[in-house]
Parts: C-alpha cells; structure tokens; sequence
C-alpha cells in the first residue's frame, strides 16, 4: 500500500500501525507468557460454546423448575443467546476496531459475568426473566469473539504459528461445548442448576482479571476525533436498522412454535424486520459513509459461501438440540449421562481443527466447505435414524464423532475466503460476518425446527408423538444440509474458487 492511499485512510493506517505494534510486543513474550496470552484469548471461542450447552444438559430440569411444558419455549432458552450472539459481533467488532480488542475483552468478560449470575438469581423469579438474562448474557461473546480473532490476527504474522493458533481457536468449540455441559449436568444432579451460570460468573470475572495482566493494550483510535466522527465510524444508524431487524425476524420464526403462526403478530414481526433488513441494506450500499458491511465486496459468489456456511450451522444447531432431547427425553439418559455421551466431540473437533490447518494448505476452500457441509448432514442422518432402543456405541456414536468435522472445517474454510474477498480495512469483517451467519443460523435453525416438530407431534402429550416430533426436527436439519451440499456441488462444478485481481471472489 502506497503512503498516499494510507492518508486517504486513516482508520486502515492506524489499524496498520496497530498491528505492527503488537507484533513487535508479541516478539517480547516469553514461552510462559505467550501460553497464557493464547489461551486466555482462546478462551473466548471456549466460553462461547460453554454458555450455548450450559443449557443442554440440564434442560428438563430448568424446564420443571420454571413449570415450562411448552417445547418451543424451551427452545428459546437456547435461541434466545444465540440470537444477541449472532445479532451483534458486527457492531462490537467495529467497537473494537475504534476502542481497542482490549478494552473489547475486558468489557466482554464482565458483562458475560454479570448476565450469567443474573440467570442463575432468576431462579427465584419466572422463565422470562432467565430467557431475558441468557439474550443480554450472549451480548458477552459477541464482544469477545470478533476481538479475540483481531488479537490473534494483529499479533502473528501469516506463517505456521498463525495458522496453528487459529486451529487452537477453533478447536475450543467442541471443547468448550463438552465442558459446559459435563459441569451443568454435574451441578444439577448434585447440586443445584444455577450453580452452573454462577460458576460461569466467577469464572468470566476471573478471565477479566487475566486480560488486564497478560494481554497487551490496544490504543484507541478515537484519540484524535470528534463526537461526530466517532459516531460515524461506529455507523449507529446502520447497526439499528441491521439489529432491530435481526431481532424481529429471528423473535417471529421462535415463536411461531410457541403460540402458533395464526397470530397476526407473528405474521407482522417478520414482515416488519424484512423490511428493517431491506432499509438497512440501502442505508449501507447509498448512504452510510462507514458501512458495517462493506455490500461492495461482497458479490454473489461470497454471499453463496456465506449461504452454505448459514445451511450448515443451521444444520448443526438443529441436531445438537435435537440430540439432547431424544437421549433424555426419549431414552431416559440422565443430564450427567447424556453429557458423558458428548464428550467424544471435543477431541474429535481437535483433529478436526488441525487436519484444516493442513489441508488448507492442499485443497481450496470450497471443497474443505464441501466435506463441512458433508458432516453436518451425514451426522443429522445418522441421528434421525438412530433407533431408540439402540446402543449409543452404534449410530449416536459416530453421529458425536461426525459432526465436530462439520463445525471446525467450515469456519476457518469461509472466513479465509470472506478474508481473500475483502480488502485489508474489511479484515475484521470476514471473521465477525462468519460468526454472525454462524450464531443466527442457530437460532433461526431452532425455530424452523421447532415449528416442524410442533405441527408433527400432536402437542407431545404421548411418548410416541414426542417421538415423531423429534424425528420430523431432525429430517428438517438433513435438509438443511443437503441443500448447502447442493450449493456446494453446483459452485465447484462450474470451477474452482479463486481471487481475480480485484481482490474480489469469483468462479473462474
């Protein structure tokens, strides 16, 4: 980049200058402190995953402590935090970039903190006051989780240790979601289910405290602007139209299955936030001067990766929720017990992770993205057809072994193709765009599942509705993920994927 250009931009100079600091004070780690510096950022993708299966193992229980009977509204307790998750990684991630990753963490972790002892406390108040606690808790990783990639990505050039740090990231998925569910499931036999949020509490307070010693401040750029130019850059009017969109769209498809798309209401949320969505689309390509989303780069080719990337958690979401129910509800496992049959994932999504650091080396993207999406649907078939009085060594076994592939093959695969699309200011984005598909992609996924099962299962009043309805859920998550397939199929078939010289995506 030429010196003129950086003066034409000084939000990418300062970024450049950024991380040209950061690298020369990652130079003056030692071993000790760059272990705690990795993995107290990686802690981030951890907890992340940790708070969505929080919920998983103990769900009966919570369930029966709050009198809830409907299973759409259970479905929100895990809806609900995905929905803030993949709602605001964009604007925190333009936080970040303005405030610095630090600060970004710091806060993250604190409000993550508060959030998850204000879930636990609501125990002694209704489900709406926990549903309401878990959607402010997921505010806590979408500040987290697009500055600990901008931490990780300032502070190592491109080479094998970036790439082995990044694997580490990933690989705290699966790692993340056994976790959270082995100790929630724990603590509800043994003890009592809101330990679990207040041992995350602690925890996340604990994680703050290690921020502030081991990771290294990140000036802000907003040093030398004005209120103005502050909210210009952070695009306020872009991310209000874009969120309360999101969120009305995402609230309509949850709680169809709760009361019943007969409600004119439900009808009306989703038609408004469509047309929230569509007012911010023209806001971000005619008007905003500092787009969240840089619509430009973004040509039909990125937005078809980003299609298979939302089939495929979508997908993911479906069967992980769906799994849970049929081991406890349907073959009676215990929360611990059922978390004991999950542990598989986390080293399964280990080897994943690293054998897509390899392989990203060997095979273009788009085929990595096509045995992701592979997984995801091979893993929700083996799971639909699982028999109830089967032993989980068959089907359900390989099932939890199958679709960590899906999860840590996909992400690293869309974000370095959304990464080649953008230019070097964007490069925040194509992490936090893929995180947002990623997280919405859940909790949309959970309410078209939802509305499934409820039409299927009769009100679940008898263990063989509950049945059909948990099977029809599951067959909606197959179809999901054939379709990314197909999309997938259909790209690679006309090409391969390469960069033209624009610096955009394109099938050539």
């Amino acid at each position: 980049m030429s010196e003129s250009s950086k003066s034409d931009d000084p939000v990418l100079e300062a970024q450049l200058s950024r991380t040209e600091s950061m690298r020369a004070v990652a130079h003056s780690f030692s071993p000790i402190h760059e272990f705690v510096f990795v993995a107290v950022v990686c802690m981030a993708q951890f907890m992340t995953q940790a708070a969505l299966s929080v919920c998983l193992s103990p769900l009966d229980i919570i369930g029966k402590s709050f009198d809830i009977t409907n299973p759409g509204i259970l479905s929100w307790l895990i809806a609900g935090y995905s929905l803030t998750v993949g709602t605001f990684i964009l604007f925190f991630g333009r936080c970040g970039d303005l405030f610095g990753y630090r600060l970004m963490l710091l806060i993250g972790f604190s409000w993550f903190s508060l959030w998850s002892l204000v879930a636990g406390v609501s125990v002694y108040s209704n489900y709406i006051l926990f549903i309401f606690a878990r959607t402010l808790q997921g505010l806590g990783p979408a500040m987290l989780f697009p500055n600990a990639l901008a931490i990780l990505g300032a502070t190592y050039p491109p080479g094998n240790k970036k790439r082995l740090v990044f694997s580490l990231f990933g690989g705290m998925a699966p790692g993340g979601a056994v976790v959270g569910s082995v100790f929630a499931a724990l603590l509800a036999e043994l003890a009592w289910w809101p330990w679990a949020f207040w041992c995350m509490a602690i925890y996340c307070l604990l994680l703050a405290g290690v921020v502030y010693l081991v990771v290294p401040p990140t000036p802000s750029h907003t040093a030398d602007m004005g209120l103005p130019e502050i909210l210009s850059e952070l695009d306020l009017v872009g991310a209000a139209l874009g969120v309360t969109g999101l969120i009305l769209v995402n609230i309509a498809w949850n709680q169809g299955p709760v009361v019943g798309w007969q409600k004119a209401y439900v009808y009306i949320l989703l038609i408004v936030g469509f047309l929230f969505l569509a007012a911010f689309i023209y806001y971000e390509i005619s008007v905003s001067p500092h787009p969240l989303i840089p619509f430009e780069t973004l040509n039909t080719d990125v937005c078809f990766i980003l299609g298979c990337v939302a089939c495929g958690w979508s997908s993911f979401g479906i069967w992980v929720f769906y799994t849970w129910r049929f081991l406890e509800d349907i073959r009676g496992s215990t929360p611990l017990l059922a978390a004991a049959q999950f542990v598989p994932p986390a080293p399964s999504g280990l080897m994943a992770s690293f054998a897509t650091a390899y392989l990203m080396g060997k095979l273009k993207p788009g085929w990595i993205m096509l045995i992701a999406l592979s997984a995801f649907t091979i893993g929700s078939i083996f799971m639909a057809i699982s028999p109830v009085s089967q032993t989980y060594w068959g089907l359900t076994f390989v099932s939890v072994l199958v679709m960590p592939w899906g999860m840590d093959m996909s992400f690293p695969a869309a974000t370095v193709i959304l990464s080649d699309a953008v230019g070097r200011r964007n490069q925040g984005v194509a992490a936090s765009l893929v995180t947002t598909v990623v997280n919405y992609s859940i909790s949309i996924g959970l309410g078209i599942a939802g509305t499934v099962e409820v039409h299927r299962n009769h009100g679940g009043l008898t263990f063989d509705d509950r049945l059909k309805g948990y099977h029809a859920a599951q067959y909606t998550g197959i179809g999901i993920g054939g379709l990314g397939i197909v999309l997938s199929l259909l790209a690679i078939s006309h090409s391969q994927i390469g960069i033209i010289g624009d610096g955009k995506l394109a099938f050539v």
